[in-house]
């Protein structure tokens, strides 16, 4: 492990270069440090155990003398200073020291498969040392040792039956199977890691941070000493997840998860999404577990009895219901339940995540195939292209290189987020209600060309969300696909070379899992457009927000004005058939000449202020004497606020967050009862 007496690297040296020199990178880049401090002690690694189980180590040795070496050299060997070679290349040896000072030691090391040689050496009296290899020794050889090392003249498997199979067809032997008819073990130089691959692809390992030591720094010392190459370039550490109780899940202690009940219960692809939401790169994840009652479904949180439980000889343990009364048998890695036995199985609130986006993104897939009757596949250039629609592949195309940067770094819990939030706020709760008006079937004699473009981008925009969610949920996607497939096998796609047109009809992959990842033009993008439907959105909000205050429903019309600074009044206009599609408000005036009207409501957005007259809308009485109460009742959580601040004895004592929480929330009081104040002002 050390350098050599000559100053070259040693082999710890040559894996610590391999990572500060980033040929091998760490994600996150912090646990690099774990590694270097531990390879950069340089202590010799002894590989021998003294156990039942294992490889045993294949060396013999016997102290050197003229009868050992004469024996050797009857085998074939020949000595060059502390090196010994063979005339059989399944045998290779040294001469190294041994335990007492002066010692002298033969080593000699034999290939398996070769018993008569074994049986050689034994007759000169070597013999075979008793210990096995240290288990992380073993693993380390993973790597290599699965591709065929140490053969690299055939492919695996390594049978001999089928080594002689290929070592004929190398000679000739059947002609018609050339793919076959190399001596090189193709399998080892496709698939192990080089620094520098042909194709771009990288090849990672994905493990937990306690075995960068044990394992990881292990594969790139054998990786470099057996094949001079490092075995992977990058090293993704994830979190770990721990029971509700923050212990590592094992099974001695009984306090692991059965995967299969939580997908039962919540559906793979949930479970799944879920997990991927978790994994950051800041902490370990807490699973809380509870166990679904058979017959009423009420949960029980688990407890660290449930997870200690034996039968003990006895009966299984059971967990008891609160609420009906009567004890079942649960899931647990301690015993299987009797076969006829009702079983509490496992669940976990957390996966609810999970399955509610599953089921948001089926059933806005589901409605957008639905409005995808009389699909046909033709090209879209910009010209097609309404407000809404330069805005969803904008917001797509931004996502879609977010998710991409994401992957990148193995943020799992970043793109998972990335993606749920674009499908979840973006296409399912504005886009979808945007362009329902353009989707709607034309009257007869009407082609309907805004309806076919409105689909064409919706089919482009959902397919390019099955590709990006398919890693997450890919059952899910798998079944939108193929519906996709029937519906329209030729559909318009993201078109990156054309400057005219922004889809242009492609036929598809036949399943989601073997689809190209979708590239999605940067050239979509616009940040000015993206701001102003922020504030569009917002406005959105505030309108219904004013609807449920002043108890105003859906169907009945508003009139809505904005204040605002002449640009910003401009984009209000822009956008404004929007609000009477989306809010049932008609956009009357927008400017910074706008005065608020008398028994108003209003809202604010920062840069433009907003109001919706009520006069015919509402009783104006009634809801000034609504208003005042409020005002009253906000006036005594003020007064209480200001008497806790007051008090000298809660600030000297309370800790400074929560004296700040309280400063915090009564400016938010009081900033609520200016506004009611304005409010009861224009009603009187």
């Amino acid at each position: 492990m050390d350098d050599h007496a000559d100053g070259k690297p040693g082999l710890a040296q040559l894996a610590i270069d391999a990572v500060e020199q980033n040929r091998v990178r760490f994600y996150p880049s912090r646990y690099a440090k774990t590694y270097l401090d531990w390879l950069g002690e340089k202590r010799d690694w002894c590989i021998s155990r003294q156990l039942w189980w294992g490889h045993r180590i294949p060396i013999w040795s016997r102290a050197e003398s003229p009868e050992s070496r004469a024996a050797l050299e009857a085998l074939g060997a020949q000595f060059d200073g502390v090196a010994i070679s063979f005339t059989d290349s399944c045998l290779a040896g040294t001469v190294a020291d041994g335990v007492q000072p002066g010692e002298k030691l033969l080593l000699v090391c034999a290939d398996e498969g070769h018993p008569e040689v074994e049986q050689q050496l034994e007759a000169a009296g070597f013999e075979q040392d008793p210990d096995v290899l240290d288990t992380w020794f073993s693993s380390a050889l993973w790597p290599h040792a699965t591709l065929g090392w140490p053969d690299r003249e055939h492919n695996p498997p390594l049978s001999s039956d089928e080594v002689a199979r290929q070592t004929r067809l190398s000679q000739g032997a059947d002609a018609s199977r050339s793919p076959d008819s190399s001596t090189e073990n193709a399998v080892l130089a496709e698939f192990y890691p080089h620094e520098q691959p042909a194709d771009g692809n990288l090849s990672v390992l994905i493990t937990s941070r306690d075995i960068i030591t044990l394992w990881v720094a292990r594969m790139v010392l054998t990786g470099l000493y057996n094949m001079g190459d490092i075995p992977f370039r990058h090293v993704h550490v994830h979190p770990k997840i721990l029971d509700g109780f923050g212990q590592t899940m094992s099974k001695s202690k009984g306090n692991g998860v059965d995967p299969v009940d939580l997908i039962n219960k919540y559906g793979a692809d949930a479970v799944r999404f879920t997990i991927a939401s978790v994994a950051g790169e800041t902490q370990d994840v807490k699973l809380p577990i509870s166990y679904e009652c058979p017959q009423c479904e009420t949960l029980i949180p688990q407890t660290l009895k449930h997870q200690k439980a034996k039968p003990e000889g006895g009966p299984n343990p059971t967990v008891q219901c609160p609420k009906c009364k009567k004890g079942f048998q649960y899931t647990s890695p301690n015993y299987d339940p009797d076969p006829e036995a009702a079983v509490a199985r496992m669940v976990s609130e957390r996966f609810e995540y999970g399955r509610n986006f599953c089921n948001k993104f089926w059933n806005a897939a589901r409605f957008a195939m639905l409005n995808l009757e009389g699909y046909t596949p033709a090209p879209v250039v910009a010209e097609e292209l309404q407000l809404e629609d330069r805005w969803i592949l904008s917001r797509l195309s931004t996502v879609a290189q977010q998710v991409d940067e994401c992957l990148g770094r193995y943020q799992f819990d970043a793109a998972t987020r990335s993606i749920r939030d674009f499908t979840w706020n973006e296409f399912c709760d504005w886009y979808l209600e945007m362009i329902k008006p353009r989707l709607r079937k034309p009257a007869e004699g009407d082609a309907g060309p805004e309806r076919a473009s409105a689909q064409r981008i919706l089919l482009a925009v959902l397919d390019s969300m099955v590709r990006l969610l398919q890693p997450f949920t890919p059952y899910i996607c798998e079944e939108l696909w193929q519906r996709l497939k029937e519906i329209a096998p030729e559909r318009a796609l993201p078109e990156n070379e054309s400057e005219q047109a922004v889809l242009t009809p492609r036929s598809v992959a036949d399943a989601a899992i073997v689809a190209q990842w979708p590239v999605i033009p940067r050239k979509w993008q616009d940040a000015s457009l993206e701001q102003r439907f922020e504030r569009l959105q917002d406005t959105i909000v505030a309108v219904r927000n004013v609807r449920a205050i002043y108890n105003l429903p859906p169907s009945v019309p508003v009139k809505l004005l904005m204040r605002a600074a002449p640009e910003v009044a401009e984009e209000m206009q822009s956008v404004s058939s929007q609000f009477d599609n989306l809010a049932k408000a008609v956009l009357e005036a927008a400017g910074a000449e706008v005065e608020r009207p008398s028994g108003a409501a209003s809202f604010s957005l920062g840069d433009a202020d907003g109001f919706i007259p009520l006069e015919g809308l509402v009783d104006r009485q009634a809801e000034l004497q609504r208003q005042q109460k409020e005002a009253e009742k906000i006036r005594k959580h003020i007064a209480g606020h200001e008497g806790k601040l007051k008090n000298e004895n809660f600030t000297a004592k309370a800790p400074p967050e929560v004296v700040e929480q309280v400063r915090e929330t009564l400016d938010g009081l009081k900033k609520q009862l200016t506004s009611i104040e304005e409010i009861i002002r224009d009603l009187s």
